[in-house]
C-alpha cells in the first residue's frame, strides 16, 4: 500500500518532483525523462509510467527557463520513436513464438493471422491514435510487430505519431502550464489529463461491448 501511495503521489504531484530533479540534478533530468518516455512506449511491462501528464508538466517547467524546450521536445520525440520501434521488434520476434498452438483459446495462429490482417488494413491510424491512449500506446507497437505490419509503413506512422504526441503535450504545457489558473490547480489538471487521455479508449471499449451484446455472431 505504501508503494502505491508513493506512486500516486508522484503522478499527482509531478510538478514538485520534476522541479526537485531539475534543481538537484540539472541536465541529468533530460536523461531521466528520455528513459521514462522510452520505457513507457518501448517496454510492454511499463504501461504504468506517466506519459501525457509528464510531458505537460515538463513543458510547463521548460517555460520557466529551467529546461530548453527545443532540446526537451527533440529528445522526447526521439525517445518515443525509439521506444515504439523497440516494442515493434520485440513483438515481431516473439510473436511467432508466442502464437504457436492452433488449439489455444487465446494465443493461437488464427489470432495471429487476424492481427496481421487488422494491421494491414488499419495499422497506420492505430499507431498514431494509440499515442494518445495510456496503456494502449504501450501495447500498440508490440501488437503491430506481432501482426508483422510492413516496417517502413510502421516507421512513417510512428515518426508522425511521436512528433504529434510530444509536440501536443510539451508545447501545451509550455504555453499554458504557467497560466495562473492552471499553475495553481496543476494537480487537478494532471488528473484531468489522465482522465481525458483514457476516455477515448473507455468509450471504444463500451462501444465494442455494446456491439457484441447486440450482435450474437460476434460473441
Amino acid at each position: 500500500m505504501e508503494l502505491l501511495a508513493t506512486f500516486a503521489d508522484i503522478i499527482l504531484h509531478l510538478d514538485k518532483h520534476l522541479i526537485w530533479l531539475v534543481q538537484n540534478y540539472g541536465d541529468l533530468v533530460y536523461v531521466v525523462l528520455f528513459l521514462i518516455i522510452f520505457c513507457e512506449t518501448g517496454l510492454v511491462v511499463a504501461p504504468f509510467l506517466p506519459g501525457d501528464s509528464l510531458l505537460f508538466v515538463a513543458g510547463a517547467i521548460a517555460a520557466t527557463g529551467a529546461m530548453e524546450v527545443q532540446l526537451l521536445a527533440a529528445l522526447l520525440m526521439l525517445a518515443a520513436f525509439l521506444g515504439d520501434n523497440t516494442n515493434y521488434w520485440i513483438g515481431r520476434y516473439f510473436g511467432p513464438r508466442i502464437f504457436t498452438r492452433a488449439d489455444s483459446p487465446l494465443l493461437n495462429r488464427a489470432h495471429l493471422q487476424k492481427t496481421h490482417e487488422f494491421y494491414a488494413k488499419h495499422g497506420g491510424k492505430t499507431v498514431i491514435f494509440a499515442r494518445f491512449l495510456p496503456i494502449v500506446r504501450t501495447f500498440a507497437p508490440f501488437v503491430a510487430g506481432i501482426g508483422r505490419m510492413i516496417y517502413p509503413r510502421f516507421v512513417a506512422y510512428s515518426a508522425f505519431g511521436s512528433i504529434f504526441w510530444i509536440s501536443f503535450f510539451v508545447l501545451g504545457g509550455f504555453f499554458f502550464g504557467n497560466v495562473p489558473v492552471v499553475k495553481n490547480n496543476l494537480t487537478f489538471f494532471i488528473f484531468g489529463i489522465i482522465i481525458v487521455s483514457a476516455l477515448p479508449g473507455f468509450i471504444q471499449f463500451i462501444r465494442n461491448w455494446a456491439g457484441s451484446r447486440g450482435n450474437p455472431e460476434r460473441r
